[in-house]
């Protein structure tokens, strides 16, 4: 037989060699923390994926966001290394419908540990043909809508944006502390704390949102794109959106015309624009009748992870919103984002 003609050398190197495969395959199989330094090893679609994942697994993961900062995440295209880098992952947080290379990514992926947001919030639908939607159900009080424009999203079946709206955000947190904590049980307490701490900052903010909101005069807002659908219904708002809830859709003339209508109508004084697309056209909008200019920002990626986080850039939008609708009360005092 073929073994007898081995040395003992190459037979202990040989044994040694299968026990270590044999431990690590246990230690698959057992969901302990993998990865390097003997983190486990957490996949980030994209921005707010990543902020979960890191706040959540805070020293016990390694977070690789396959989005770059300042990149626009609708039309990522994954390089053969980032596919490499999902399907070896110990745990995977992303968002179903967003980015269709990913999606695909994850399918080929063996983890066991496949964090889908929208299987935490069900995605509503605000690309809305026939005008506007109701606000969510939500326990915030609003009867808040959004006016759309009826433009597909990469063929998802809602609007993505579920993370605007701090509680479905929380929502989706608690998701990903449950799962964090079946991939590494050795380091489950941690997760749920930090799962705890992260949620109670969200509502937190929430509850900033609802008090800072509450007694604006104008409750119309207009924004370059569709991402607010979630931020209006939570909080009694109407969103006027120039482009779809993909901000790579163009409007159409008779877009345009409804959006600056519905601005002359309701009293507007700013046309929103975001951090990660061009703001020529809302510019273009603001000029055309009058209008001021400023950033609500959607928070699909951050340009500046080490200067600001989800938490601050939100309680800026709330602050470029009270302005814009004509907040008479003083803003609610923020709590701390760290």
């Amino acid at each position: 037989m073929m073994i007898r003609r081995r040395t003992r050398g190459a037979i202990a190197l040989t044994a040694t060699a299968l026990t270590a495969g044999l431990t690590l395959t246990a230690c698959g199989s057992s969901g302990g923390a993998q990865g390097a330094e003997g983190k486990l090893n957490v996949v980030a679609s994209f921005y707010p994926m990543e902020f979960l994942a890191g706040r959540i697994g805070g020293e016990h993961v390694k977070v690789t966001d396959l989005t770059a900062p300042g990149v626009e995440p609708h039309d990522l295209e994954l390089t053969a290394k980032q596919v490499g880098a999902v399907k070896k992952a110990d745990a995977i947080v992303y968002l179903k419908g967003l980015q269709p290379t990913v999606d695909k990514a994850v399918d080929g992926s063996g983890s066991k540990h496949k964090i889908d947001a929208t299987a935490a919030v069900p995605l509503e639908d605000h690309h809305l043909a026939e005008g506007h939607t109701e606000g969510d159900g939500h326990d915030h009080g609003s009867e808040g809508h959004t006016e759309g424009d009826g433009h597909d999203h990469d063929g998802a079946a809602g609007d993505p944006h579920i993370w605007l709206d701090p509680t479905r955000y929380a929502a989706v947190a608690r998701s990903v502390g449950a799962e964090f904590a079946k991939a590494d049980p050795a380091h489950a307490e941690d997760y749920r704390k930090n799962t705890d701490e992260l949620v109670g900052r969200l509502t937190a903010l929430d509850q900033e949102f609802k008090d800072g909101l509450k007694d604006v005069r104008n409750r119309t807002f207009v924004t370059s794109h569709a991402a607010f659908g979630y931020l209006a219904g939570a909080y009694g708002l109407t969103q006027v959106a120039i482009n779809g809830v993909d901000p790579e859709s163009e409007p159409t003339p008779a877009r345009l015309a409804d959006v600056q209508k519905a601005a002359k109508e309701n009293g507007v004084t700013t046309i929103f624009f975001e951090t990660l697309v061009s703001p020529k056209l809302a510019d273009t909008v603001a000029k055309d009748l009058g209008l001021r200019t400023a950033v609500l920002d959607p928070l699909e990626g951050v340009k500046d992870p080490a200067k600001d986080d989800y938490l601050s850039v939100m309680r800026q939008n709330l602050a470029n919103l009270r302005t814009a609708l004509g907040a008479d009360a003083p803003a609610a005092p923020a709590s701390p984002t760290s």
